[in-house]
């Protein structure tokens, strides 16, 4: 058998550095999708590409703790943090849903200091909806 060549890499004497600390975004949009059951909130930068993410039940709450609204603003805070430590300082909130963190979360980023351009509600509304299903006979 023939015997391996090991090869020698370039990188071997750098030192490598990670992409995330030195990506700078100065504007950003966050996403607010509150459920029924969870909250997530996912911060992009403005072309559409995902800088961090939580939810209600990466932060730690599970069952039905998940839908409080501090579950939500815990959520929010630990995904802003990762957008601010990039130098994120001013975006834009679309909200999206029933739930009952809308509120918290939106508390939590107006409080972490980013300058906030516009607030959107997104919540899908029906337009007269599905048709509903027939009368329960007894």
């Amino acid at each position: 058998m023939a015997k391996l060549i090991p090869r020698i890499s370039s990188r071997r004497n750098r030192r490598i550095r990670l992409r995330k600390n030195t990506r700078k975004i100065p504007q950003g949009v966050i996403h607010i999708q509150a459920s029924l059951q969870n909250t997530i909130v996912t911060v992009t930068d403005v072309r559409g590409c995902v800088v961090s993410w939580a939810s209600a039940g990466s932060a730690g709450f599970k069952g039905t703790t998940r839908r409080t609204p501090f579950a939500a603003q815990t959520a929010a805070t630990n995904a802003i943090r990762a957008a601010v430590n990039q130098g994120m300082c001013e975006a834009d909130v679309l909200i999206k849903g029933p739930g009952l963190g809308r509120d918290a979360a939106l508390r939590a980023i107006r409080r972490s200091g980013i300058r906030l351009e516009l607030i959107l509600d997104r919540t899908p509304m029906p337009h007269n909806g599905c048709r509903p299903p027939k009368k329960r006979r007894v």
